[in-house]
């Protein structure tokens, strides 16, 4: 079993930046690949974002592509989403998950889940 633990989120204007990083124990993280999801009030859980084990591979949901990008540190077991010119509708709860194989395919494929940090932008 992983634990994955976030860290990084906060309060921003639109337009800002903001790190999101998760740290992975437990289960080997360098052969699975690393999710980024988010949830907002009221609203389901909506993947975000992708990597494969590798970080050869990446995967964005349309509306933070050109924003966001994923990355991991398989030495630091480690995986970072920065996110830049961020926008009101950014807001929610972020989540890290750790999926059951080397690559992304679904966003049901993901297992472990770590415990969200919160990220606000204001107008």
């Amino acid at each position: 079993q992983v634990q994955l633990v976030e860290s990084g989120g906060g309060l921003v204007q639109a337009g800002g930046s903001l790190r999101l990083s998760c740290a992975a124990s437990g289960r080997t993280f360098s052969i699975y690949s690393m999710g980024w999801f988010r949830q907002a009030p009221g609203k389901e859980r909506e993947f975000v974002a992708a990597i494969s084990w590798s970080g050869g591979t990446k995967h964005y949901v349309d509306s933070v592509k050109g924003r966001f990008t994923i990355s991991r540190d398989n030495a630091k077991n480690t995986v970072t989403l920065q996110m830049s010119s961020l926008k009101p509708e950014d807001t929610a709860v972020y989540y890290c998950a750790q999926s059951g194989s080397r690559y992304y395919t679904s966003p049901t494929d993901f297992r472990s889940w770590g415990q969200g940090t919160q990220v606000t932008v204001s107008s």
